[in-house]
């Protein structure tokens, strides 16, 4: 992931917004006390998403992959006042922690945390919610594809869909990592899969390790 000049990293963290209290203190404890602490969204990346949010004013978000709630906790920040991210993860000990600090935030009430498999997941509550404005993916690197797939014909004409990591470290440039890194293979082919895909229209961000922005058409 630290492949972008630390220089001008540092440059774009020290001319973007603060981090509200709340996701500081995420962040802290996150470093502190959780394993893989670089899965957070962190301060320049989740300042992005709180902007994209604020400008689309969503009601239904969909984010896949909680880790300790950092991205729910930035896509809450645009919500409209009958709107609501839905956030997946199976990792139970960490949803713990997710789930402590959303009740501390001060979207508690517009934050809902499922634990599962968000393929299992993403079906039950398609039962009930009509469409998504915009869906954040960053969870199990070989399952991008398939997260895609069962979210997009639910995302609304001119709704947003995000991956995280689509530049994997800078790997999908890396020949030998493309012939054998699972992973890097994954996230190639979904890149690859996406951009000739008629139903949206992307664009790949080198934002920290690669953002794929993509409006359904």
């Amino acid at each position: 992931m630290d492949f972008i000049n630390h220089l001008i990293q540092n440059y774009a963290d020290n001319h973007t917004s603060e981090e509200p209290e709340h996701l500081k203190a995420l962040n802290r404890h996150t470093h502190l006390h959780v394993l893989k602490p670089r899965m957070l969204s962190g301060h320049f990346q989740g300042r992005f998403l709180s902007m994209l949010s604020q400008l689309i004013r969503p009601t239904h978000v969909l984010d896949i992959g909680t880790f300790t709630g950092y991205s729910a906790l930035c896509l809450a920040e645009g919500l409209s006042p009958e709107g609501c991210v839905y956030t997946i993860d199976n990792n139970e000990e960490v949803n713990v922690t997710a789930q402590q600090f959303i009740e501390s935030s001060p979207y508690a009430h517009q934050i809902s945390l499922k634990t599962g498999n968000a393929d299992a997941v993403i079906p039950l509550l398609h039962e009930t919610v009509d469409y998504w404005d915009i869906v954040w993916i960053d969870a199990d690197k070989t399952a991008y594809k398939t997260y895609f797939d069962l979210c997009i014909e639910k995302v609304r004409k001119g709704g947003l869909i995000m991956a995280d990591n689509v530049l994997w470290s800078g790997k999908v440039c890396d020949d030998n990592a493309l012939k054998k890194d699972k992973d890097t293979q994954a996230i190639d082919e979904f890149n690859k899969y996406v951009s000739k895909d008629s139903r949206v229209t992307p664009v790949l961000l080198p934002i920290r390790d690669g953002i794929m922005m993509m409006i359904k058409n």
